[in-house]
């Protein structure tokens, strides 16, 4: 008879093993013709331009970030949701404060100018030279 943590060990071995024979399968059976065209750098369909080694606008990461933040904290309501006429009014209240907080986070990210979206004139590092010149868009 199989303890429960003896359980969870087999089903982490099992689930070690399905992953490692997948990828031993296909390590061999697959072909391995490596050529030029393989190794080029791929940007969904484009031609890479520039050197790949740029800086990302900071924009970028704030814009990420405040969607993760209201996106995690709009999942709350969810569960309010469906049991609010089994909580009450103390539990309404409770929600309308949570929501006055979330609403002065987006009024001061709106104030703040963290979702305007300008796009900036791109600069490309010159690698014989060593310059950045401007790329007219």
């Amino acid at each position: 008879m199989l303890t429960e943590f003896a359980k969870v060990l087999l089903f982490l071995f099992i689930g070690v093993v399905f992953v490692a024979g997948g990828l031993i399968t296909n390590r061999l059976l697959r072909p391995h013709r490596p050529n030029t065209e393989k190794s080029t750098i791929y940007e969904c369909g484009e031609e890479p331009i520039g050197n790949p080694w740029i800086k990302f606008n900071i924009r970028f990461y704030t814009v990420a970030l405040i969607f993760l933040i209201f996106d995690v904290e709009v999942v709350f309501l969810f569960p309010w949701a469906v049991i609010y006429k089994e909580l009450g009014l103390f539990a309404f209240v409770e929600m309308v404060i949570f929501l006055a907080i979330l609403i002065l986070g987006f009024a001061y990210a709106w104030a703040k100018g963290d979702l305007e979206w300008d796009k900036p004139t791109p600069k490309f590092l010159d690698v014989e030279k060593k310059e950045f010149e401007k790329v007219e868009a």
